[in-house]
């Protein structure tokens, strides 16, 4: 009995030493941008599905842009010294508008670290002298 113990306290350690890896609330760009309409969806109602903005920006006559982005790395890229050459992490942005407190325009992109890499492939971009 007493190794039943000993082994449901060993369990209870593991899962609360689990519970504490938690740092911050995932975000799933991609398919919460779904839930927005526009023409319907109402400041509030984003900030229920996609949470806080990272950038907020106030054009004029009623009309914001909220930025909302995230970068997303596997466990191997956040590998501290080598994680920087066994891949790239993956960057999503979300930019709403809202004219007079409703959506007016949703726009999602996705771009990973490495996209560019091609513009240093071509010895013609070069400056000539």
């Amino acid at each position: 009995m007493a190794s039943k113990m000993n082994y449901f306290l060993l369990f209870l350690l593991a899962l609360s030493t689990l519970a504490g890896c938690y740092n911050k609330p995932v975000r799933h760009l991609a398919s919460d941008i779904a839930l927005l309409q526009v023409g319907k969806t109402t400041q509030e109602d984003v900030v229920i599905f996609l949470g806080d903005p990272d950038e907020q920006q106030d054009i004029g006559e009623g009309v914001q842009k909220w930025l909302y982005k995230d970068k997303n790395m596997s466990l191997l890229e956040k590998t501290p010294l080598l994680g920087s050459r066994l891949g790239s992490p993956e960057f999503n942005w979300v930019v709403v508008t809202f004219r007079n407190g409703i959506v007016s325009a949703c726009d999602y992109s996705y771009s990973d670290e490495d996209d560019m890499d091609w513009t240093k492939d071509f010895s013609w971009q070069k400056k000539k002298k």
